[in-house]
């Protein structure tokens, strides 16, 4: 599976804060797209599967969950030389 593009939650369009996303638009998977960021988290948590982000070096989306007080169930791409997380340069709806 890819993840193509995101949506980001109600006026942080230009934030680059991974608990901002809203939904990620996966494709090659049983249906084309958006996806609740918790929902892709339990996903990775129970599939055997990967999700990739559709940008080059195609790292992996990695589970994560926010400090406490919320523990806000998010993702992001596995680390690689960029200095931004890969899912945020995807594009934007």
């Amino acid at each position: 599976m890819k993840a193509t593009k995101i949506k980001m939650k109600s006026g942080c369009g230009t934030s680059n804060n991974l608990l901002e996303i809203d939904s990620i638009y996966l494709m090659e998977c049983e249906q084309d797209g958006f996806y609740k960021k918790d929902k892709v988290y339990d996903y990775l948590v129970k599939s055997n599967k990967g999700i990739q982000v559709d940008i080059h070096p195609y790292p992996n989306l990695i589970p994560m969950t926010s400090p406490s007080p919320n523990y806000e169930k998010y993702v992001k791409s596995s680390p690689n030389s960029t200095s931004i997380d890969n899912l945020l340069s995807l594009p934007r709806e």
